[in-house]
C-alpha cells in the first residue's frame, strides 16, 4: 500500500492548480494535484506542507487543509491510497521548483487532461464542489 497525500489548491477564481509529471519519472507527462509520498511517521498534513513547499514553494498551515476525499486505485504493482485535501489559503507565489509545467484551471475543464488513473475520479468530485 503506497500512501500519498495529495491537494487541491483552489485560486479566488475557483480554479485548481494542477501539475505534470516530469520526464524521468513514471506516468511522465500525465498532469496531477501537487503532493507526494507519506515519509516515516509523518501526518498526511505534515507530509502535504512539506510538499507543497519543496514542489511549489509555498507555506501552508494545517488549519487551512481541509479534508475533501480520496483515491483508491490499483496499479499493475501497488495499491493507491491518496486522500485529497482542499486548500484555499497560502503564502506565497506558487513557483514550480522542479521545473515541473503547472495550470490552473476550472474543474469543468479539467476532463480533457492526461491525468494518472487515481487522480482522474477526483476531479468529478471538484466539479460538485466548486
Amino acid at each position: 500500500m503506497l500512501l500519498v497525500s495529495a491537494a487541491a489548491l483552489v485560486d479566488i477564481e475557483g480554479r485548481v492548480l494542477v501539475q505534470k509529471r516530469p520526464e524521468g519519472k513514471s506516468m511522465a507527462g500525465l498532469w496531477e494535484f501537487p503532493g507526494g509520498k507519506v515519509e516515516g511517521d509523518e501526518t498526511l498534513e505534515q507530509c502535504l506542507i512539506r510538499e507543497l513547499k519543496e514542489e511549489l514553494d509555498i507555506d501552508v498551515t494545517q488549519s487551512c487543509l481541509a479534508p475533501f476525499t480520496f483515491a483508491s486505485h490499483a496499479y499493475e504493482d501497488f495499491q493507491l491510497l491518496m486522500p485529497l485535501f482542499v486548500c484555499r489559503v497560502w503564502q506565497g507565489t506558487v513557483r514550480p521548483t522542479e521545473g515541473q509545467a503547472v495550470k490552473w484551471l476550472h474543474p469543468m475543464r479539467m476532463g480533457d487532461l492526461p491525468m494518472p488513473p487515481a487522480d482522474r475520479p477526483l476531479v468529478a468530485m471538484l466539479r460538485d464542489l466548486l
